[in-house]
């Protein structure tokens, strides 16, 4: 039987901080580090709960084997939330940044739903790749909303006052739950108030609302259609393996079995929608296991 995690576990790691910069401007990354052995580094999905912890079954289920490394992104959780123009330019940045002072040789990398795409450009530094659920268009572009529009509606979060309004609406804990129970978890019992405050909680850092606005609206999305993420992966020379939510909505689990019909891309298929790698942690770190330890080549 696959079980789910307990709802609003943490990863108990050792919390570390990383010192990057954008365009000339500090930025503080928080991190955490559990576990020992080959390094795993761990990219959370991102949304506008976005958070290090939804990794922490995940984490749990891969730290008597491996040193796990689990981040929160620029502009997400822990991370400094600054006012910035957030961008996949941002993001590329950073990834390749940070795996590149934090690790003297390629790392095995696990990436839920956007941060897949990300993970793709990291070829030169990564070993091997787990996407899990993965993603690569907001949820207004899944929605068919025009580019004018989306744009609008980010540049209006973003203003003040009104665009807090805005983003205060929509990390209510009850228009949380709605979210969770219609694209991110399977088991609803585990949508407890105590959980839905934490993660509302975890949304009202000061400047919280710019970089979940950029995503809402698409503007972190990797590439522009189903064919350019199919490149960005088929080009990989490394293992990969892909991880596809049987419950998923139509329209995301659509392109993750695109990526599993790739010829050189080893798939699992397990329970779970876009919030499997929290909600089934346990159960994807035991799938993965194999892929992570074989021998490459």
């Amino acid at each position: 039987m696959i079980m789910t995690a307990p709802a609003s576990m943490t990863l108990n790691g050792t919390v570390k901080s990383y010192r990057w910069q954008w365009q000339g401007q500090p930025i503080t990354i928080t991190y955490d580090i559990v576990g020992s052995g080959s390094p795993v580094l761990l990219l959370p999905a991102l949304s506008t709960v976005s958070n290090r912890n939804e990794m922490a079954a995940l984490a749990t289920g891969l730290a008597p084997y491996y040193e796990v490394f689990a981040i929160d992104w620029p502009g997400f959780g822990d991370s400094d939330r600054l006012r910035l123009d957030y961008q996949p330019a941002l993001y590329q940045q950073f990834l390749q940044d940070f795996v590149t002072a934090q690790f003297n040789e390629p790392i095995a990398v696990v990436a839920a739903g956007h941060g897949a795409g990300y993970a793709a450009a990291l070829q030169d530094v990564c070993s091997k790749l787990v996407l899990v659920a993965p993603t690569w268009r907001g949820p207004l572009a899944v929605m068919g909303a025009p580019a004018g529009v989306r744009s609008g509606l980010r540049e209006l979060v973003r203003s003040p006052l009104i665009g807090q309004a805005l983003y205060s609406i929509n990390t209510q804990p009850a228009f949380l739950k709605w979210m969770y129970r219609r694209h991110v978890f399977v088991n609803e019992e585990r949508l407890t108030p105590d959980y839905l405050a934490q993660r509302h909680r975890s949304t009202q850092q000061p400047g919280g609302r710019y970089a979940p606005a950029a995503f809402v609206t698409g503007w972190l999305d990797p590439v522009q259609t189903r064919a350019e993420f199919l490149a960005l992966v088929d080009r990989l020379s490394i293992p990969i393996m892909v991880m596809v939510a049987e419950q998923a909505p139509p329209s995301s689990k659509a392109e993750m079995e695109a990526i599993a019909a790739l010829p050189h891309v080893q798939t699992a298929r397990l329970p779970g929608t876009l919030g499997m790698a929290e909600e089934y942690g346990e159960a994807i770190a035991a799938a993965m296991l194999p892929f992570l330890q074989a021998a490459n080549g």
